[in-house]
């Protein structure tokens, strides 16, 4: 009887090799994956699903060969699983729309806006002068910005997308800001205002915020709920907090349904709601239980 999982150092072979972009490898594991049928696929599902982003897109692209790939499966099991981590969701989230989507691309490109950012950093520096350096890189450097007129347009809720457009929504971009801080040790936080998307640091005292979509520009706890009060909306200190990466995601998610609904694309905006209803009815339970 053929077994439904693989022996740990078989696992562990095919670790060692997942990453390895040579046609003779590529070749082989291809070959191996297929004759080991359930097995295989059951540890690529799980390597695909898991934080390692760089193992997670090479267990996909194997999966895709495979012809078992099932981008909007997949992220509905992310969703799912409570597991949340910002980056990998968001992969996942825009492969549902391009299953081909070169997630290996999208790291490199992050990796390298970061890599300049540590190249400008000079130690010790603050949690302030850290973003005053990746505003430097991120806004004037490699000229990423608000969406203006184009803001109608569904694909700037995806994070692959405004990487290589340099242009986003107040959301998307603030996650290119965290996922960038991230790489060079700094931690921020997104954080969602009524109506709007700031990067929140909370490593000083009084924290500070930036916001992405004004090319960077610092703001103080104050700042933020004058704006608010001036939007007519009953701002409190709470609206201030870092916001979980489950309702980051499920507002791409909902900005995606709205627009398609929009455009009339009803078979994409239902789909995007679905997601905000899985997101929802998965938190429901956790909050229950």
């Amino acid at each position: 009887m053929e077994s439904n999982c693989l022996s740990s150092p078989l696992e562990n072979a095919f670790l060692a090799l997942l990453d390895d972009a040579t046609p003779t490898v590529r070749t082989a594991l291809l070959a191996e994956f297929s004759q080991r049928g359930p097995a295989a696929l059951g540890f690529l599902q799980g390597i695909a699903r898991g934080r390692n982003r760089l193992l997670a897109w090479h267990a996909a692209w194997f999966l895709h060969e495979l012809k078992c790939s099932d981008p909007v499966a997949e992220f509905r099991t992310f969703i799912r699983s409570l597991n949340y981590e910002l980056e990998t969701g968001a992969w996942l989230l825009g492969r549902t729309l391009s299953p081909q989507l070169d997630i290996g691309a999208c790291c490199t490109l992050l990796d390298e806006i970061a890599g300049r950012c540590r190249a400008l950093m000079v130690d010790p520096s603050s949690a302030r002068e850290q973003c005053r350096v990746l505003n430097r890189v991120l806004f004037h450097e490699y000229g990423f910005r608000g969406s203006g007129a184009d803001d109608a347009d569904p694909l700037l809720n995806l994070l692959d997308q405004v990487l290589f457009r340099r242009q986003g929504l107040p959301v998307t971009l603030c996650m290119v800001y965290v996922l960038v801080a991230q790489r060079v040790g700094l931690t921020l936080e997104p954080v969602a205002l009524p109506g709007h998307f700031v990067v929140g640091c909370f490593l000083e005292d009084p924290p500070f915020f930036v916001d992405a979509s004004e090319q960077g520009v610092f703001r103080t706890r104050a700042d933020l709920l004058q704006r608010l009060r001036r939007q007519n909306v009953e701002a409190k200190v709470s609206d201030l907090a870092p916001t979980p990466v489950r309702e980051v995601l499920c507002h791409c998610c909902r900005g995606l349904a709205q627009r398609y609904a929009a455009a009339r694309e009803h078979a994409r905006a239902r789909l995007f709601a679905t997601f905000v209803e899985e997101f929802e009815a998965a938190y429901g339970r956790s909050a229950a239980g």
